[in-house]
């Protein structure tokens, strides 16, 4: 059975959906991926957050490799169906530099800024 959020979402021409991963407890912004209706399936029936990715062309279990994995704690839709939010507790960094998440490059007037 297909669950709902499968059904109300709007996958783009190629079968996938944003998805944005967030620190459940500090609000934390942790990275950007992209999901499939069998990712997202998987996540749900699993706790464990696994992802499409688009480079290897399979399913992506965040940490199969690093230990770095993501817990799902809860999974919203946007009101346009197209974007999913993943209330998430990390486990180590979430971005595969080793940052703790994959935003910690500020847009400047001059350029990019580490920040983190």
């Amino acid at each position: 059975m297909t669950h709902p959020v499968i059904t109300a979402a709007r996958f783009n021409e190629a079968g996938l959906i944003p998805a944005i991963a967030q620190q459940h407890d500090t609000g934390e912004v942790l990275m950007m991926a992209w999901m499939n209706a069998e990712s997202i399936a998987e996540s749900l029936a699993t706790g464990q957050v696994c992802y499409f990715s688009r480079s290897r062309g399979k399913l992506w279990r965040k940490g199969e490799s690093s230990g770095h994995v993501q817990r799902l704690v809860e999974m919203r839709l946007d009101c346009d169906g197209d974007t999913l939010l993943l209330l998430v507790e990390q486990t180590g960094p979430a971005c595969h530099t080793g940052a703790h998440n994959c935003f910690f490059r500020r847009v400047t007037k001059d350029g990019l800024e580490e920040i983190a």
